[in-house]
């Protein structure tokens, strides 16, 4: 995990708006809405309502009456994987929909308009990466990050960290620094602030896995979060272990999506 400060305000308030390029949501597609929502609720404290309609069976998560993150139900006839997917801030979805696709990226969803979450498209990146791009309406408020139980950092783990990274310099025009060229480590700024990193693995990336993004959730205590997705028939892919950031864990939920979890430093 890269610098993530400057991401979230401090006091963990929202921004008031998300600069173009900036991570501004998440969202989960799974075959069970119900039981996802039982583990959530219980790791997070989340609570839910009914979100836009466009988007099939779907609610919002909130955290103390706030958006923090959105989940859906997988259409029946695809066989796609129940991950985390980061959306970047966009002033025109169709526009970064076409720079997605000119810079040798796909769209696999939208363009299209989802009421007051405002227009979105889900696409990958040319090594496989799926990513969302959210248009906010003038209803939508922006979500809150960087508190516990909510989304605090988004970390690419890819092949070639600067090959990909052009890619999203590119289209959502992130500046490159580079944090160890030893280790393939880059972090992605917008205005000098860093809003994203990506890690480059080389062979040693997961075949079963490819290319992904992974979503830190902020927790009071990464020991205890750890046993509560345990209890709560989840898995711990790594466990708790000091950074310069804090105390991290890697884990999935039920249906093995796959996020960390962050105590950040003091």
């Amino acid at each position: 995990m890269t610098d993530a400060r400057g991401y979230a305000r401090p006091n963990g308030e929202a921004p008031a708006g998300h600069t173009p390029g900036t991570p501004c949501w998440v969202s989960l597609m799974v075959h069970g809405l119900e039981a996802t929502e039982e583990f959530y609720g219980a790791l997070f404290g989340w609570e839910f309502r009914p979100g836009p309609r466009q988007l099939g069976p779907y609610v919002r998560a909130l955290h103390d009456g706030c958006p923090v993150a959105g989940i859906g139900v997988l259409p029946p006839d695809r066989q796609l994987p129940v991950a985390w997917t980061p959306y970047f801030a966009s002033d025109d979805v169709d526009l970064t929909a076409d720079a997605v696709r000119s810079c040798g990226g796909t769209i696999g969803v939208g363009p299209l308009d989802a009421a007051d979450a405002g227009r979105l498209a889900i696409g990958s990146d040319p090594s496989g990466a799926v990513f969302g791009i959210r248009q906010a309406s003038a209803r939508t408020g922006p979500a809150v990050t960087g508190v516990p139980g909510a989304p605090a950092w988004n970390e690419l783990t890819t092949y070639d960290a600067a090959h990909v990274a052009k890619f999203y310099e590119t289209v959502f025009g992130h500046e490159e620094h580079t944090d160890s060229p030893a280790a393939d480590h880059v972090t992605l700024h917008l205005a000098g602030r860093p809003v994203a990193a990506v890690h480059g693995l080389g062979n040693a990336l997961p075949r079963d896995r490819g290319p992904h993004w992974t979503t830190y959730f902020v927790v009071t205590d990464v020991d205890d979060a750890v046993d509560r997705v345990r209890d709560l028939g989840g898995q711990v892919l790594a466990p708790p272990h000091n950074s310069d950031h804090g105390r991290v864990a890697m884990v999935a939920d039920p249906e093995d999506a796959r996020f960390a979890l962050l105590q950040p430093a003091q």
